[in-house]
């Protein structure tokens, strides 16, 4: 309802009062619990939980990868200080369980994966323990124009994955090849990724690595 497109919305979820009874419905999950009422907004004539503690509940409760994504596109559609809001969240939250993987997930939420692929292919990153690196790392020329714009990057090997979505690379064969033919020439190892690498990641990390290590970059 907040706008963050990679939530799941297969189902709805209602969290109520441990005084009110549970009534199962198709598509329904109903939850009993505590919450105070300055945690809840007014959404489109329902009544939500305010988004930085929804953003909070997911990093500690849902899917992983539903709920880094879902934080990087929070912190895009909010404004400055979402991030601390939604760490006082975690921090203060009723229930301890999940607080130390809800500030992990935090940390790798930056606002600035392009997509929710992009959000899974660095938690894929962190949880196989390889160097987190920078994302939208700009390729400057001599002149010091922005020439590139990197999806991955561990800037001090020059070693970059590419991801290649569907959408925002069909009929783009030609372009792409010549982009990443000058970013070799300019001293870059420019690695590939695709759906398939979101399934099965072991090829992609140990290309990775690889190349880091022809760097001499520890991974």
């Amino acid at each position: 309802m907040f706008g963050c497109t990679a939530a799941d919305a297969g189902e709805v979820h209602l969290l109520v009062g441990y005084d009110r009874p549970v009534r199962r419905a198709g598509g329904l999950v109903v939850h009993q619990g505590l919450f105070e009422e300055q945690d809840v907004v007014g959404l489109d004539g329902l009544r939500v939980h305010a988004f930085d503690c929804a953003i909070a509940e997911l990093l500690c409760r849902a899917s992983r990868r539903a709920a880094l994504a879902c934080a990087d596109q929070a912190i895009v559609l909010s404004e400055e200080g979402f991030r601390a809001e939604v760490l006082n969240r975690i921090l203060t939250r009723r229930d301890p369980r999940g607080r130390r993987r809800g500030e992990i997930l935090l940390l790798l939420a930056t606002g600035l994966a392009e997509s929710p692929a992009e959000s899974w292919l660095l938690l894929g990153f962190f949880d196989d323990g390889l160097p987190i690196p920078r994302q939208q790392w700009p390729v400057m020329d001599l002149e010091g124009r922005e020439r590139y714009r990197l999806d991955f990057a561990w800037d001090e090997a020059r070693v970059a994955v590419e991801y290649d979505g569907h959408a925002a690379h069909v009929d783009r064969a030609e372009a792409d090849a010549a982009r990443q033919a000058d970013l070799e020439r300019r001293g870059w190892i420019v690695l590939r990724a695709d759906a398939d690498d979101l399934r099965e990641p072991a090829r992609l990390h140990a290309e990775i690595r690889e190349a880091l290590r022809r760097r001499r970059f520890a991974a």
